[in-house]
């Protein structure tokens, strides 16, 4: 890392601690954010031409717009007038840059990929703002921070050669297994994973690091209690995803959104849900825009502030996808939605040992649950019944089937609802 990319992500990191301890309340963090947005859409009104048509409109009546929208109009949503052609060749080659920019793509778990493009100093940016929230006493003290998350990007790399932070990156493409001796040896005190994975190590003893970060996939509180249990530790989340970060937990464990650099707005996802699918702003994005972009997530906001006291807007957990909402026909042949809270808790609360489990939507009114193999014999009626009844409360009767046998699969992102058929493929 160079002393000037140094110096952003210590900067950032400054920046980052002046505001938890500045925005003390909502109005002050809703005075800043309007500032910040206000310099955003200066910048991208005068730089991107995709905004330019939009310069006389209130900002809050700009479009928004979704991954589809941001990946139809890629080059005139970057400073470099970059288009996507050139980003998916670039990545295809194995180059990570194309003009300038880090470029990079996503997981594609929701069936298609995403595309981005960012500077270096945006990368050091969003390394300083991680690190205040997630390890405030990083520029004091030494961590040893592992990383076993699928698809490392740019982005976390980008923290390798800090002179205080020592990362080891693991790759899940091969199973945890066999890199559960490098992160034993490796000994973090710190570790950033998918929750099946804490839960792996936590469940086997493996999990000594003082500081647990779950992130890349939604913490089930089935695996929180698990880990919990097994360390004694409060399990943290990072909620980021390939279009930036979003927000980290508290060491009360309560996950706060990033609002001193992202703007949230909501909508309602299906009628009568209690969750809420967010449209971002990134005030720190200027190569690329991210403006009024609708993502595919599912949370349930907490109705109050969290006991650490922090203004910004506690989560009282991330529930899923858009895409993992069921659309399920009735007998009447009317869709109605259901949501992955509905399913999950249904199946949950059908017997006290279900520890894991699958809930797929496999045709217009077909429901397939998969259940672990050692789960007592009645487990599969429970949760047929279960199912059924809080389906009949719904109007609907689809037709269930309940199967034993789960793959662990640590290669690829774990969803314990999808709905299969018209929407977003396997987990």
């Amino acid at each position: 890392m160079s002393s000037y990319f140094r110096f952003i992500a210590a900067s950032s990191f400054l920046a980052a601690r002046w505001r938890a301890r500045r925005l003390r309340d909502r109005a002050s963090l809703e005075r800043y954010q309007a500032q910040r947005i206000e310099a955003l859409r200066s910048h991208v009104v005068r730089r991107m031409a995709c905004y330019r048509p939009f310069r006389d409109r209130p900002f809050a009546r700009w479009p928004v717009i979704d991954k589809a929208g941001l990946m139809a109009h890629f080059a005139g949503m970057n400073v470099g007038g970059i288009g996507i052609a050139a980003v998916r060749d670039a990545i295809a080659a194995g180059a990570d840059r194309v003009g300038g920019f880090v470029v990079g793509q996503s997981t594609g778990t929701s069936g298609n990929r995403g595309y981005y493009l960012i500077s270096d100093a945006e990368r050091f940016m969003w390394l300083g703002t991680i690190l205040a929230k997630a390890l405030p006493d990083a520029l004091w003290r030494r961590h040893r921070v592992a990383l076993a998350l699928p698809g490392l990007s740019s982005l976390y790399r980008a923290a390798s050669s800090g002179s205080r932070i020592t990362l080891g990156f693991f790759d899940l493409a091969e199973g945890i297994a066999r890199g559960a001796d490098g992160l034993a040896a490796f000994a973090p005190d710190t570790i950033v994973a998918p929750p099946r994975v804490l839960r792996w190590l936590a469940e086997r003893g493996m999990l000594r690091a003082r500081h647990i970060f779950s992130g890349a996939e939604v913490l089930d509180p089935l695996d929180r209690q698990i880990i919990e249990a097994a360390t004694g530790r409060i399990v943290r989340e990072i909620y980021m995803a390939t279009e930036g970060l979003f927000g980290v937990s508290c060491p009360l464990g309560t996950l706060h959104l990033a609002e001193d650099v992202v703007h949230f707005a909501w909508e309602q996802p299906a009628p009568g849900s209690a969750l809420q699918a967010p449209v971002v702003t990134d005030f720190t994005r200027r190569a690329q825009a991210l403006v009024r972009y609708r993502m595919n997530d599912l949370l349930e906001l907490a109705a109050g502030p969290c006991a650490c006291g922090s203004p910004f807007q506690a989560v009282r957990r991330i529930e899923g996808r858009a895409d993992d909402i069921f659309h399920l026909a009735g007998p009447d042949g009317a869709i109605r939605m259901v949501t992955p809270d509905v399913l999950r808790n249904a199946v949950v609360d059908s017997h006290p040992a279900i520890q894991d489990f699958r809930i797929e939507q496999t045709g217009p009114a077909n429901v397939r649950v998969r259940l672990d193999s050692r789960l007592p014999p009645e487990a599969d009626a429970l949760v047929r019944a279960r199912l059924a009844a809080r389906f009949a409360m719904l109007g609907l009767a689809p037709g269930i089937v309940v199967i034993r046998g789960i793959e662990p699969g640590f290669d690829r992102k774990l969803r314990r609802v999808c709905r299969i058929w018209q929407g977003c493929g396997l987990p």
